[in-house]
């Protein structure tokens, strides 16, 4: 599997493609996707999108933690963090889900 990332330009540009419109427009649109979608986040704490999967902003409480190199414990403060659940449909389509029995898995292996 080749390491890339998927930037925002490949987006606009597929956008502009598929739409036929220019590519600045298609650029404008996915900036503005892309704010509302941060906005909403932050604002609501949550954002669901259909087939896709939801985002959600979680509190994390201070804890101990260790640095690995010396050992010494530190206190990492509390903060907020955003956890992403994938939809049943992305998991589908990314991992081409299929219930194994485990004796077919034993037959495989």
């Amino acid at each position: 599997m080749a390491n890339s990332t998927l930037t925002r330009n490949e987006i606009s540009d597929k956008l502009s493609r598929e739409i036929g419109i220019p590519k600045q427009q298609a650029s404008n649109i996915l900036d503005t996707t892309l704010n509302e979608m941060i906005e909403s986040l932050a604002r609501e704490g949550e954002l669901k999108l259909s087939a896709f999967g939801s985002f959600s902003v979680r509190q994390k409480n201070d804890r101990i933690g260790r640095n690995p190199k010396t050992g010494v414990e530190v206190t990492i403060t509390p903060r907020k963090a955003i956890s992403f659940k994938a939809s049943n449909a992305l998991k589908g389509k990314v991992c081409n889900l299929k219930k194994v029995r485990v004796t077919e898995f034993k037959k495989a292996s």
